[in-house]
């Protein structure tokens, strides 16, 4: 055999004591087995040593180093510090391997598809943009398996407290909680008291309202307060005409709405049984709820009457289009529509503030009941006046586009007999005293 020390002699397997078989009493027992502990944790430690050593000799590069190099116990106890600490950075560094190397959970496809739901659909459009979109769906699922690596590794094993170990594993910290954000109370008795609160408090349940719904459906549902749909079935109307209608038909469904839907509803509220179940501290709640309900069923009505009025002039749909009289006047030299062009479009736009004021002097129930005059708010929005404006502006535009060509026509073929051009001309020609042939 070698006079050198090898790894094999170095380390050679521990080999456990015999077993002593005997007779002893329990407090012998109680001895031996505290010394049997005390020489298999001596073995341990051995074992430590040994693997620490061992790790120390395979740092070294070359061969005769390792094999000269002196047993663990001959070396300083910095040394062996330094040995020992090797020892857990590569027990360490081992087992975080054998972590991150077992295969994590899968991003779920229907997350993604989520997260793409949410970018707008301008931004998705181009070849550009699509291998853009799978580069940020890659970099989310790397992000998303380093957290989980992360997470799965902080679980399952504990980070020793090596100062060495900072200098080679550099790694952010994990996010922290927000600040200014209190999570300690829960949301139960909060959410519970707010149900209950809202059980008592929301009064579009009673059974009144439903009652109220009912009424307002059967007198709305197929009812305009102006209905010009056959208008054009009577053949040209002028500008007076269809302002005379306009009034004449809201005043018409003011009254009906009065004398039908809204007397139906003060004689449901005249029954003591429209108020049971509302205490008395919740009645003035239980009317604005009832005063909330019929102006919307209001506004809705007047709504849906504009936007069926407009439809009248849509650009892509003239089978509906109103034909209006225009008379082409000749007044004191000069060649116009009568009436002009900017009366008619004031005429078709007084229609539209003739329906918005429609409706506007329907008392609220509680008012009614208890001689006040507050009234329900029926008023129609400002965007849907501005949109219904906007809209029949445009329209009436486009379709004066025949008449003003007309116009122009005629202005330019004989707007000179009427102007005093054709006059000048004459009496111009007269001045020069022409011969008999030039007169002819």
């Amino acid at each position: 055999t070698s006079s050198k020390r090898t790894l094999r002699t170095l380390f050679r397997p521990p080999a456990l004591p015999p077993p002593v078989v005997s007779k002893e009493s329990p407090s012998q027992k109680k001895l031996l087995a505290y010394h049997k502990g005390k020489e298999e944790q001596k073995i341990v430690n051995q074992i430590l040593i040994d693997r620490a050593l061992e790790v120390y000799y395979i740092d070294m590069d070359e061969r005769e180093e390792r094999d000269a190099a002196p047993p663990i116990t001959e070396l300083p106890s910095t040394v062996r510090k330094y040995f020992f600490i090797k020892y857990f950075l590569f027990k360490y560094f081992f087992l975080k391997n054998c972590v991150q190397s077992n295969p994590m959970v899968p991003i779920q496809q229907q997350w993604l598809r989520s997260v793409l739901a949410m970018v707008p659909q301008s931004l998705m459009e181009g070849r550009d943009r699509e291998l853009l979109t799978e580069d940020l769906l890659k970099e989310i699922v790397r992000d998303y398996e380093k957290s989980m690596q992360r997470c799965v590794l902080r679980r399952a094993l504990v980070r020793p407290d090596i100062k060495e170990l900072d200098k080679l594993e550099e790694e952010a910290p994990l996010p922290s909680l927000p600040l200014g954000l209190d999570f300690s109370s829960t949301w139960r008795n909060s959410y519970i008291k707010a149900k209950n609160q809202i059980n008592s408090t929301l009064h579009i349940l009673h059974p009144t309202m439903k009652t109220l719904l009912d009424f307002g459906y059967t007198a709305f549902f197929n009812f305009l307060v102006v209905d010009f749909s056959n208008c054009r079935l009577k053949g040209p109307i002028d500008c007076r005409s269809l302002k005379t209608d306009a009034s004449l038909s809201c005043s018409k469904a003011e009254d009906k709405i009065m004398t039908t839907w809204y007397q139906r509803v003060l004689g449901l509220f005249s029954q003591p049984e429209s108020l049971d179940g509302v205490k008395l501290d919740q009645l003035e709640s239980f009317y604005n709820c009832v005063a909330v309900l019929l102006s919307n069923q209001l506004k809705e009505l007047l709504q849906r009457t504009t936007e069926v009025f407009v439809k009248l002039f849509d650009l892509e749909d003239r089978r509906r289009l109103p034909i209006f009289k225009m008379d082409l006047t000749l007044d004191e030299n000069r060649m116009e529509f009568y009436p002009s062009l900017q009366d008619l479009e004031e005429a078709i736009l007084f229609v539209v503030d003739c329906i918005g004021q429609t409706l506007q002097n329907f008392q609220k129930v509680d008012a009614w009941l208890m001689g006040g005059t507050e009234t329900l708010d029926a008023e129609l929005p400002a965007h849907t006046v501005q949109w219904a404006k906007s809209t029949l502006g445009e329209s009436i535009s486009d379709n004066l586009e025949g008449p003003k060509q007309h116009f122009k026509g005629y202005v330019e073929n004989y707007g000179w007999l009427v102007d005093g051009t054709a006059e000048e001309r004459i009496n111009t020609f007269i001045a020069e005293q022409p011969s008999f042939d030039e007169y002819t």
